[in-house]
């Protein structure tokens, strides 16, 4: 029974691959044709869109995941079926509970190195390259540390606490230096926001250093200028779900609940950080009827191409329930949970039918 269960494993585990391989090919494919619409915006080629695809690839290639494998574990049970496989391993005493059994702890194995890769690596590398495409786009030097952000414009550093949603900035200093590398200016504002072609910074502290023994400080409750950074560079910088670990987001979620801010959008990424791996657990448990149904019935093709068709549906309506969610105002949970609960329902009925 170690045996099977130990082929059974491998065979998924295998299939899986395969299926997440392809997929992610043709995804990065698709998004590099997309991506070729920005190319000749400042200083971005294609070299520079080539590598951006690639950076945020591993966080599109997570959400794939669930897709891929119930795709490729119909492939590879399907193989096992069309080669009596599953029948023999029927014969020796082997329940479709058991069948199910050795798949699921399969996708458990699939999760264990996934996760780690989902959530540290994906968030990381997508980071990397919305900050490269920024610079890129722009012409301004930018770094992020988690929500810290430094940005260069001409001889002016800007750096911001917090990029918050509806162009508004907490924690901005401005640091203006002369061609000698003196300072001559030194701009610190509580917030700011962008209104009417211009910022308007709150609670402003600028100092003005006019020569080495002299500064000059005035306090301001607000001050409006014409730069600071701009609208399109700020929506670049807008502070993105998928960018963020699981820790940091939860954090940033609890920022902007304390000042009573949206954090819907955060809130949702939140919680598919937790249906993601568990979609693939029912993606799993949804293939084993299909692939039992398969040997019932002459039409093994047709109900293989139904289940990759039910897979690529279970992620478009993921993604509607998503922005559903979002639009209607309904709990991020709920929008979260209810496409994997509806598919849950599914292959629960489907696979009590095969009993």
């Amino acid at each position: 029974m170690k045996r099977i269960n130990a082929y059974l494993m491998r065979t998924v585990i295998g299939g899986s691959l395969v299926a997440l391989l392809l997929l992610t090919l043709l995804d990065w494919v698709f998004a590099f044709l997309a991506e070729i619409d920005s190319v000749g915006r400042g200083h971005y080629g294609l070299a520079q869109a080539m590598l951006f695809t690639l950076y945020t690839e591993p966080q599109r290639m997570y959400t794939l995941f669930p897709t891929a494998v119930l795709i490729g574990s119909l492939l590879s049970l399907g193989n096992l079926a069309a080669h009596s496989e599953l029948i023999a391993i029927r014969a020796l005493g082997v329940s479709v509970a058991g069948v199910v059994r050795s798949a699921l702890m399969a996708g458990l194995l699939m999760i264990v190195v996934a996760l780690p890769f989902g959530e540290w690596v994906a968030p990381d590398a997508a980071r990397t390259g919305q900050d490269l495409k920024v610079s890129a786009e722009s012409g301004q030097q930018v770094v992020r540390e988690g929500s810290n952000i430094w940005a260069r414009d001409g001889d002016r550093y800007i750096h911001i606490d917090h990029a918050l949603p509806g162009r508004r900035l907490e924690g901005v200093s401005i640091y203006t230096i002369s061609p000698v590398g003196q300072m001559r200016l030194a701009l610190h504002a509580a917030s700011a926001s962008y209104k009417d072609g211009a910022w308007l910074l709150q609670e402003v502290q600028r100092s003005e250093f006019e020569d080495m023994q002299r500064i000059v400080v005035d306090r301001l409750s607000q001050l409006r200028i014409p730069a600071l950074i701009s609208p399109r560079l700020f929506d670049l910088l807008d502070a993105r779900p998928a960018e963020m670990t699981l820790p940091a987001l939860a954090r940033y979620v609890g920022y902007l609940k304390h000042n009573h801010l949206d954090a819907a959008r955060y809130e949702l990424s939140f919680w598919q950080r937790f249906t993601t791996p568990l979609s693939a657990l029912v993606m799993l448990m949804l293939a084993i009827p299909f692939v039992f149904g398969s040997q019932r019935s002459g039409g093994a093709g047709q109900r293989l191409f139904i289940g990759i068709v039910v897979g690529v549906g279970f992620y478009f309506l993921n993604r509607l329930s998503n922005q559903v969610g979002l639009v209607f105002g309904l709990a991020p949970l709920l929008s979260a949970m209810l496409p994997l609960g509806l598919f849950l329902f599914i292959s629960l009925f489907a696979l009590r039918r095969l009993r």
